[in-house]
């Protein structure tokens, strides 16, 4: 008997795999899919602090500015809720509805923001949640440490907010990527989410303006995430979730043995359905049964940078021996 079950966050999951945050799980029936194709846990599309800021002064506009300030800051507050319904409605009802873990998913513009939607969050009833924290270094008068204080304030102040279990989804974008990372699973975090996509500019030549090359995640984006995740799995103090680059069975079973608690993806099934994880899933057990693995926990982490037979393997950047010869 082959046994899926895998432990993240605290919690039992009954496959390693997670339907990631996307447009496909602001839908119940979707979520309802995800657990009857053998997802263990999904992760809810984020709420953006800024898009409901911008729903509250669409409807309260410049007029509005004469109003008594008690007046405004109430009518701004009930639209702020107004707003926010809807995303919390969705938490309380799949939580009551699907029996695999529910993980709400935040992105805040405020340091306010961020526990007052955190708590509404823990409030409405999700088991767990996923902080999209991610800052673009590009102020010269910051210096790593100024980065990463901004990170380990947030972390404490969500840790004196919420009680359920959050975990920190990730950017590249670190000057020393693996100490920066061990540095936060010690604050006492549930999880590292590596990594986070990101809106990517592009220049049309043509129109002289600036365009996006789109959000669609490809498979060879799966390296990079394969590389940390087997570098820095055994060196956490907190569980790890893969994400990026996952778009079938073989990149779901690399990030396992590569040392990854859970792997999400979401890309791939807009393309195939949600209905292809459970074919994800059926072809790792036939990996499995062929490898002679009973369980996940016989081969996760079987090729991270501590088990594997060539550990330099996950250091090699350059590419000059797989071209030498070539003109």
């Amino acid at each position: 008997m082959i046994d899926l079950s895998t432990k993240y966050m605290g919690f039992n999951l009954c496959s390693p795999l997670i339907l990631g945050s996307c447009g496909l799980t602001k839908d119940l029936s979707n979520l309802k899919k995800a657990e009857e194709c053998g997802f263990g846990a999904v992760t809810l599309k984020s709420i953006f602090e800024e898009e409901i800021r911008n729903d509250v002064n669409s409807i309260l506009n410049n007029d509005d500015a004469s109003m008594y300030k008690q007046a405004y800051d109430y009518m701004a507050q009930y639209q702020e809720m107004a707003s926010a319904y809807k995303y919390l409605e969705l938490i309380h009802t799949a939580t009551h509805t699907l029996s695999i873990p529910v993980i709400a998913s935040i992105n805040c513009a405020t340091p306010s923001g961020w526990t007052k939607y955190a708590k509404m969050i823990e409030e409405a009833g999700a088991k767990a949640l996923e902080i999209n924290y991610f800052i673009l270094p590009t102020d010269l008068e910051k210096d790593a440490n100024a980065y990463m204080k901004s990170y380990l304030e947030l972390i404490e102040n969500l840790k004196g907010t919420i009680d359920i279990p959050f975990g920190l989804k990730i950017s590249t974008y670190f000057t020393d990527m693996s100490h920066a990372l061990q540095q936060l699973s010690y604050t006492g975090i549930s999880s590292l989410i590596m990594f986070n996509r990101f809106y990517a500019p592009d220049i049309n030549i043509d129109k002289m303006e600036f365009s996006s090359t789109g959000m669609d995640g490809h498979e060879s984006e799966l390296s990079n995430t394969l590389r940390w995740t087997g570098l820095l799995s055994s060196k956490l103090r907190c569980d790890l979730s893969a994400t990026t680059g996952v778009h079938n069975s073989k990149g779901l079973i690399k990030l396992l043995l590569a040392g990854a608690n859970s792997v999400q993806a979401a890309s791939v099934f807009y393309k195939n359905g949600i209905e292809y994880g459970a074919v994800m899933l059926s072809e790792m057990k036939d990996w499995m049964e062929k490898h002679d693995f009973s369980s996940v926990k016989e081969f996760q982490g079987k090729m991270s940078f501590d088990k594997v037979e060539n550990p330099h393997s996950y250091f090699r950047i350059q590419f000059m021996k797989h071209v030498a010869g070539i003109e």
